[in-house]
């Protein structure tokens, strides 16, 4: 499944000038590090469902293309953070700003992030797409500090589960899609109708996230780095849940006390997958997957609808 960028082609090229110059600073040493960000940007899913909701809701305009850059400087600006947080010397397989820069800066570099995306919209009065995409900032905040809290008990129910990662990662895919459906509707109702679409294809992203701990298909095997991490992943939550009491005892002694032991890692994986941990987070992703097609349809047909449907199916369907 591959990305619909054939049918926002040059308007990605018109929001990559923009982003770039949204990012520019004055001073030499931050300029260098945003053009090392700006270099190794990821596959910019964000950016094209913003661009992507606002053709579908009506045309794309200037504030589409500022939305689109508030989203990706915000997302770039938590990724910052999360590898201070995470002590992460990599990001998509280059060195980290953080191992380059170290957490001092790099807690600045989010700073300045944050306060680019912050002044982009107040200085051309985009109230609603600041409105929409700090309440996404605050909700992402509010999930990784509920993960932390819990992480520590490693005792997590589903309903938990839902909710940190609809604050933590599906908050800004549900903003991206909102904030691009107002930037050509200026329709609090279709609006919220985006909104809700981009957070349920953000709770299957991040369920599929969990699911390559388990299953690379990129890589061929399992990767166990939530585990090493002590990170509550749907399909551990569920073997936790569905266990006999001996097993689940021994699966989170190992996550506290023996992550960084591979043979107990697989062991553990292995319990995942005889439990039915990895064939009921699948389920629960495809779920999803299918309730945000069903709330796309819900729009006229045409290319943008497709193409936006592929966004979904490629979320889900993604070997990395």
């Amino acid at each position: 499944m591959k990305l619909p960028t054939n049918l926002i082609e040059s308007e990605l090229q018109i929001f990559e000038k923009r982003f770039k110059e949204a990012v520019k600073s004055q001073a030499p040493l931050l300029d260098r590090i945003m053009r090392y960000i700006v270099k190794r940007k990821g596959k910019q899913i964000r950016p094209m469902f913003v661009l992507l909701s606002a053709k579908l809701c009506g045309s794309i305009n200037d504030t589409s293309y500022r939305a689109a850059s508030m989203v990706e400087i915000l997302h770039t600006a938590t990724l910052v953070h999360d590898d201070v947080v995470d002590d992460s010397m990599e990001r998509r397989g280059f060195f980290s700003t953080y191992a380059l820069w170290k957490a001092k800066a790099n807690v600045l570099i989010g700073d300045y992030l944050l306060a680019k995306g912050l002044l982009l919209s107040l200085e051309q009065k985009d109230y609603q797409i600041l409105h929409i995409l700090s309440d996404a900032v605050r909700k992402l905040s509010e999930g990784e500090l509920l993960q932390m809290q819990k992480a520590r008990t490693l005792n997590l129910k589903e309903e938990i589960y839902y909710e940190i990662i609809r604050n933590k990662t599906a908050s800004l895919l549900a903003s991206a899609c909102a904030a691009g459906a107002w930037s050509s509707t200026k329709d609090e109702i279709i609006t919220e109708k985006m909104r809700v679409f981009g957070e349920t294809t953000g709770m299957a992203f991040q369920i599929k996230d969990d699911l390559f701990d388990y299953a690379s298909e990129h890589i061929g095997k399992p990767t166990g780095n939530d585990i090493k991490e002590k990170k509550l992943t749907l399909p551990l939550i569920y073997t936790l849940n569905n266990t006999d009491a001996a097993t689940r005892r021994k699966i989170i002694y190992i996550v506290k006390n023996n992550n960084n032991d591979k043979e107990k890692v697989k062991w553990v994986i292995d319990q995942v997958e005889q439990a039915g941990g990895i064939a009921y987070a699948k389920e629960k992703m495809n779920a999803y997957r299918d309730k945000a097609i069903e709330l796309l349809n819900q729009f006229p047909e045409n290319e943008i609808r497709k193409g936006l449907e592929d966004m979904v199916r490629f979320v889900t369907d993604r070997k990395y």
